[in-house]
């Protein structure tokens, strides 16, 4: 009798272990990210980003291949933001540049969802003085409306009478890449680190 529960027990253990591995490696899954995932995505990935027309520094239209070059965080905000998208962009390049210093080139990308006011000169501006590689993106009212629709984010202009209105919207940063699109998305409290982290992670399945 000992030994039938032994047997049992061996069993039941070498099926708990075989679950855990299959929760681990995303149930058997063929998706190759499965192991850098943190959040789920109703619907999959492919439901959120694509391609997009605005408008760059220099005021050249460019589109989404001309700007996602290599793996990039993209960020939805606006340079009159007080408080979050100064916070949230400092971060993002932040996390560039820990992973340049572990050897990934990765682009930061800043799109403005407050068209009347932020001008090619003015986005472009506030894109390099946060990070020289940083690329600010903003474009007529439907380009812009275009573009934050393709990623599911929200804004709406508070009253505009005022001149110093302020925009309600979303804060995610989008990890895409060019060959596989939208991968992840993070919130306002990731930390550099742990971002760079993630990135470096998705990066190195890309490639394997």
């Amino acid at each position: 009798m000992t030994r039938l529960y032994a047997i049992l027990a061996t069993v039941v253990l070498a099926v708990g272990l075989g679950a855990m591995w299959l929760m681990t490696r995303g149930g058997g899954s063929d998706d190759k990210f499965a192991q850098c995932r943190s959040s789920q995505i109703a619907g999959g990935t492919a439901t959120i980003g694509g391609p997009f027309d605005l408008i760059n520094s220099k005021g050249e239209t460019v589109t989404d291949k001309d700007v996602i070059t290599e793996p990039s965080l993209i960020y939805f905000g606006y340079t009159f933001c007080p408080d979050v998208c100064p916070l949230d962009t400092t971060r993002n390049a932040e996390a560039v540049d820990l992973l340049t210093e572990r050897g990934y080139s990765v682009t930061p990308i800043f799109i403005s969802v407050d068209p009347d006011r932020d001008t090619p000169d003015v986005v472009g501006d506030f894109a390099y003085n946060l990070h020289e590689k940083m690329i600010g993106l903003t474009g007529t009212p439907e380009q812009v409306k275009a573009a934050s629709q393709a990623y599911k984010t929200y804004y709406k202009a508070q009253d505009k009478s005022d001149e110093y209105y302020l925009v309600d919207h979303s804060t995610f940063t989008y990890l895409v890449t060019p060959q596989d699109g939208f991968l992840e998305f993070f919130k306002r409290d990731a930390t550099a680190e742990q971002m760079a982290d993630t990135v470096a992670c998705f990066v190195d399945q890309a490639a394997e």
